[in-house]
């Protein structure tokens, strides 16, 4: 591995690429010794991008297949994506080019075969025996608009109705289209004057392969002999029909219509129905008809051996109910049983023991689409309960606000989350295994633990298990139970900031070591919770509120230091004197009626039962101040070795200790800066006067013991320090330029410039230059790319630290960038990162004893500060990434010695330092698209791929980096996409994803039965090849359809000839379109191929002897 000293890269004698780390010696000299050189082990050849997993419900779903032998599930989408899914953790996505509607698909059943019907008229093959399917032919019809596709089992011409009522036959074999076509005009009576309709069904007799029942939109339905190429009956109905299906006996047929009914007939009696029946009509007396109901959209008629047939329908319901939900109705018998669903259906397939549709067809479960969820019903048990769906298809039960990854994690959170989840599981679900259990799950080559945290609008979050590309939720934590709920819309406060969603989540911050969690909610509230497997009631939930508040003064005096009026410290007679704030307000009810001193939101006063799991420590309210609404938190950080927790949005900043219930720090912005304010700001509108200004507090003044429900905190600020005699004029003047803040969610012109804490980092450092020794300290980045470094006082851990106070002071250090400040990090001097001081969980609900007390005196947090031994020179470095640049920062000297601009004409959205394959990078995504990694600390570009360009907020709003390369981001509204940008994890995915197909045989045919046989009932076979074959039927137009090639190709022909389903399975092997040999395979397959037309004679013969083991060529 080469090295790179700092000597060259200063004398420019090497490329931007140099890897080095100097001293501030070096740095300001110039040229002197050789300092530590820091060996970056990271190469660009480590990094590639690409997609692995999508989790979630697939979004817009718009047609449903199931392969019964196989055991698969498909899910096509208005998207043109298509989802598989096989037993719990083999799932797998694929997307058609065109992004076209999928309007139905068909399974070639035990094949390892998928046909989708698209909108824009394309017929695809799918290959399912490769693990990432692959499309091996496509088929565009250039004249006729696709409506209705049938593909019988076992054979390899494939029925396509169309808008016009034709009806077109495509080899499946070759995606070619025959010569035989049954035209609308000959399907029905000459005498009829009025076109059918579109093809809305085709389907062939149970027991009759020759016979196709074909049903037209506008209520005709035609049983065609496919030999003497004539209609046999016409049925004709008033009533346009939605769907049909057969009796498995194959002499009658039912048909759902448009008015709510039902109607049965009998093959045989084409004049009129055997039954109508209306499920859901009001039954009138004097034999009048039923009051017409909603259309029947979907009926199916599933034959039982021992007792009566299912009729199964979706819609249907009368007009008189409205405001009902969608409801699937199951008639069995004399019973109707009619179960409601939280969405629309989309679609429903009866699950049956058999793939052969004339035998008894024994249901046993129905799959049930909904627009935004999937369910699964048991028809076997009684109240027909639903299967506990094991896919993790729940994201987007409330709308997903916002999303972190971890990997990496400490390996008993897992365990933990998921003992206190278990409890949370809904009961009465079916006692039956999942059916749709095909495939086989891949190799796990990633063994360490990876958790998602996703925050939705409700105001819950979930954590999920994310190890080895597989998704499972652990826990479910509802943060909205602390707060009153009104009843009705009039009862309600007018505090809120936002009309609908008041608890919806917008940052979390979480430490896995010590399973601290807090989060910000969109109504300026934050929430402190400790992770405990007892159960507790809290008689009073401890709560604090902040008055953050912005104002610009004329300046007057050239120093701009104004020396505020001190308020006077309140007394504990009177609590609301002393509600934290930095400005106290003239009066709480404002005297021109403008709210004040207000949350928005009302935290419950009665006592709160506590399950095990996340449990509330603190709850913190930002409050209105004369009229004007709290601003959203845009910033939020969480240390447990420190017990504090600090936010800040476009007004200011504000630091509580959760330990002691007090507010250590609320400052605007402005006053961050004091005199060395940078930037010329606008005074605010003239009507308002200065109110007293308060700044870094000294608790141990004034302290006071409040009375009312924790409102304020246990001490009062009695002096009014500013920062400005404290900052020193350490500013990086050379980037004069920064970028306003996207983040705001201010909308007025005197808000627009504000400048919002954008970046909070709490870590163990060099706050100043002349600092010899590490000490803790916040860093606080905003939007207008300015850094500031806050020193933290703590006290002796144990009981003092909960005695004495912590005192916050500034350090003066000032650094600055373009663009906002979104991340910051630190490096040791070996290049490692230092990650912030956390203190290990422990169990809080249970008494220690003696020893444990000592135990936790004696115990410091886990920091990981360089030792006192090493030299004091450059110790850290500190990494620091804005929307426009990042640079690396040596400290305690404050040099920076790297800088790389990221981009000129986008922004960064998101930048994370990250670990992988035992080095440290910066990954970021920009707004155009592109997602970078740069070497630190030396910022070498190391990847730059344009993968997504920013359609919508939702990406930017959730797209997050993690270790070990991976990452992830809300692709829709209810599904996140994965991705690596690890070579070795892209080279390890094939390996990692499961297998869709399976070798399986056949189930045997069902028995003819001696009689049957002998008196020719039973089913009917039918030389299909003889019919639709270029020989007899002749070639198809060319302008009809145009046959592309799929760019699954030969490999995909390969992966389909190594299955083992039968002896013929090895049998039927050609060339593909381009004259492609395929690979070397079993003798007697390589023999057959190069007596193609022998073969083919031998074949026909084959597939008529043993119809239940055919095999088909992609």
């Amino acid at each position: 591995m080469r090295k790179f000293n700092i000597r060259k890269v200063l004398d420019g004698l090497t490329a931007v690429s140099a890897v080095a780390s100097a001293s501030s010696a070096a740095q300001q000299q110039q040229a002197g010794n050789r300092e530590t050189e820091i060996q970056e082990t990271l190469q660009s050849e480590h990094f590639q991008l690409c997609k692995t997993v999508r989790h979630g419900f697939p979004y817009q779903p718009s047609a449903l297949a199931f392969d019964p032998v196989q055991k698969i599930l498909a899910i096509g989408t208005q998207t043109g994506a298509l989802r598989l899914f096989g037993r719990p953790g083999v799932e797998c996505y694929c997307q058609h080019d065109s992004g076209a509607a999928v309007i139905q698909l068909q399974f070639l059943i035990n094949e390892g075969a998928l046909v989708s019907a698209l909108a824009d008229d394309t017929l695809h093959l799918w290959n399912l025996r490769q693990k990432r399917p692959a499309i091996l032919h496509s088929l565009k019809f250039n004249r006729e608009r696709i409506t209705f596709c049938h593909l019988p089992f076992q054979s390899k011409w494939l029925y396509v109705g169309t808008e016009r009522g034709n009806i077109h036959i495509v080899n499946v074999e070759s995606f070619t289209l025959s010569g035989y076509v049954i035209m609308w005009n000959k399907a029905i009576e000459l005498s009829s004057k009025s076109h059918p309709g579109p093809v809305v069904h085709i389907s062939d007799n149970p027991m009759d392969e020759g016979k196709l029942l074909i049903g037209f939109e506008s209520g005709t339905v035609v049983l065609w002999d496919l030999k003497s190429k004539k209609a046999d009956y016409r049925y004709t109905h008033d009533e346009a029909i939605h769907s049909v299906a057969w009796h498995h006996e194959g002499k009658q047929f039912i048909c759902s219509h448009s008015d709510g009914t039902l109607t049965i007939w009998n093959v045989k009696s084409p004049t009129k129905p055997f039954q109508t029946i209306t499920p859901h009509g009001k039954q009138l007396k004097d034999g009048k008809k039923p009051e017409p109901c909603k259309p029947i959209l979907k009926v199916e008629y599933k034959t039982t051996r021992a007792g009566e047939p299912f009729i199964i329908l979706s819609g249907g319901l009368s007009y008189d109910t409205v405001g009902r939900r969608p409801c699937l109705t199951v008639m069995h018998g004399k019973s109707t049983a009619v179960l409601e669903m939280d969405y629309s259906i989309v679609d429903f397939l009866t699950l049956c023991e058999t793939p052969y549709p004339n035998d008894f067809q024994e249901p046993y479960a129905v799959v049930v689409l909904l627009e935004k969820d999937l369910v699964l019903i048991d028809l076997a048990q009684n109240g027909y309960p639903i299967f506990e769906n094991p896919y993790p298809l729940t994201i987007h039960e409330s709308p997903v606000t916002c999303c972190e990854y971890f990997a990496d994690c400490p390996v008993d959170l897992i365990p933990a989350l998921y003992s206190v989840g278990a409890r949370q599981k809904r009961q009465g679900y079916s006692k039956k295994e999942w059916p749709i259990s095909g495939g086989n799950w891949g190799l796990i080559t990633q063994s360490y633990p990876e958790i998602i945290i996703t925050g939705h609008a409700d105001g819950s979050i979930k954590f999920w298990d994310a190890s080895a590309i597989t998704l499972q939720v652990l826990y479910k934590l509802k943060t909205a139970k602390v707060f009153e709920k009104s009843r009705n819309k009039d009862d309600r406060p007018n505090t809120d900031i936002v009309d609908e969603d008041p608890y919806a989540i917008q940052i979390i911050s979480w430490c896995p070591e010590s399973r601290m969690l807090c989060i910000a909610g969109v109504s300026a509230h934050v929430i402190i919770y400790r992770f405990s497997k007892q159960e507790v009631t809290t008689e009073v939930i401890p709560m604090l509120e902040v008055r953050l508040l912005y104002e610009i003064n004329d300046i007057e005096t050239p120093d701009g230091e104004q020396v505020p009026p001190v308020p006077t410290p309140g007394t504990g007679s009177n609590p609301q004197s002393i509600v934290p704030q930095s400005h106290p307000s003239t009066s709480s009810s404002s005297s021109d009626g403008l709210r004040d001193n207000v949350p928005c939101l009302k935290v419950k006063n009665s006592p709160l039962k506590q399950s095990p799991g996340y449990q509330i420590e603190l709850v913190i309210q930002l409050v209105w101040v004369s009229g004007e609404p709290p601003q959203q938190i845009t910033s939020l950080a969480v240390n447990s070795a420190y017990g504090l927790v600090v936010f800040g949005n476009c007004n200011g900043i504000a630091m509580v200790d959760y330990l002691q219930k007090t507010v250590l720090l609320n400052l605007g912005t402005i006053e961050l800066y004091g005199s060395n304010d940078p930037y010329r700001r606008e005074p605010r509108s003239p009507r308002k006067s200065r109110q007293p200004s308060g700044g870094l507090c000294d608790i141990n003044e004034g302290t006071v013991v409040p009375e009312d429900r924790c409102k304020s905190p246990t001490s009062v600020k009695t002096k009014s320090r500013k920062f400005s005699k404290m900052v020193t004029n350490d500013i990086d003047v050379k980037d004069n330029s920064f970028s306003r803040s996207r983040s705001s969610s201010v909308t007025s012109i005197d808000k627009e410039s504000r400048e919002a804490i954008s970046a909070l980092h709490f870590c163990e450092t060099f706050t100043r230059k002349a600092d010899t020794s590490p000490s803790p300290c916040l860093w606080v980045g905003t939007t207008l790319g300015t850094v500031l470094v806050i020193v933290l006082n703590l006290p002796p851990g144990g009981e003092q630290r909960l005695l004495q106070p912590v005192i916050v002071s500034p350090s003066g250090t000032i650094l600055r960038l373009k663009g906002a400040i979104l991340r910051m990090a630190f490096l040791d001097t070996t290049g490692s990162l230092v990650p912030p001081a956390h203190e290990p969980w422990r169990e809080h609900n249970v008494p220690e004893d003696k020893d444990e007390k000592e135990k936790v005196k004696k115990r410091r947090p886990v920091s990981v500060s360089p030792s006192s031994s090493q030299e004091i020179s450059e110790n850290q470095y500190a990494v620091i990434c804005s929307e426009k640049q990042a640079k690396v920062i040596s400290l305690p000297s404050q040099n920076c010695i790297y800088k790389q601009n990221i981009t000129e004409t986008s922004f960064v959205l998101r930048g994370d330092i990250v670990s992988l394959s035992n080095g440290i990078c910066l990954a970021c995504f920009c707004a155009n698209g592109h997602i970078m990694t740069f070497s630190l600390p030396s910022l070498r570009p190391l990847l730059d791929v344009y993968y997504l360009p920013l359609t919508n907020m939702r990406i930017a709003r959730t797209f997050c980096f993690t270790n070990n390369g991976q990452a992830l981001y809300l692709v829709s509204p209810t599904e996140i996409q994965r991705l690596t940008y690890s070579q070795e994890t892209c080279e390890n995915l094939q390996e990692m994803l499961g297998e869709l197909f399976t070798p399986v045989e056949t189930p045997e045919a069902p028995n003819r039965g001696f009689f049957k046989g002998l008196f020719g009932g039973g089913a009917q076979s039918l030389d299909r090849e003889e019919l639709f074959g270029e020989s007899v039927s002749g070639k198809a137009s060319r302008s009809l359809a145009q046959h592309i090639p799929g760019p699954g190709g030969i490999e995909g022909v390969k992966g389909a000839a190594s299955g083992v389903v039968g002896e013929l399975a090895r049998a039927r092997l050609a060339l593909d379109e381009r004259g492609q040999k395929l690979g070397e395979l079993e003798e007697k397959t390589a023999a057959m191929l190069y007596s193609a037309d022998s073969f083919s004679k031998h074949a026909h013969e084959m597939m008529l002897k043993y119809k239940d083991k055919k095999w088909y060529q992609f």
